[in-house]
């Protein structure tokens, strides 16, 4: 039960940290279906959502990695990794799911 709500926790934090940067960024990107990470070797937890943006349409990974920085993804419809973006920090986030989605 703790770590299911650690879990949940982590994606709540880094909703709030996108609606901080930007409160319309989500809108923009056409965000949806949002689920939380669990913990694994490699993340601490983290948040993916579906999105339908100008450029990327598919899913955005954001895990919090141990170091505590974040790895983005971004996955096309067919499920291929298009791109990853590794050291991210909150301050950054939207800044580069933006620089994805070519705005």
């Amino acid at each position: 039960m703790e770590t299911q709500s650690r879990t949940m926790e982590i994606a709540k934090t880094i909703l709030e940290q996108i609606k901080y940067g930007d409160r319309y960024a989500l809108l923009a990107w056409g965000a949806r279906n949002f689920c939380a990470m669990s913990e694994s070797k490699e993340y601490e937890g983290g948040l993916t959502f579906q999105v339908n943006g100008l450029t990327h349409k598919g899913w955005v990974k954001i895990g919090l990695r141990w170091v505590d920085d974040y790895t983005i993804t971004f996955i096309n419809k067919k499920r291929e990794v298009v791109k990853t973006v590794e050291g991210v920090y909150c301050d950054m986030l939207i800044e580069v799911i933006d620089w994805i989605e070519g705005k």
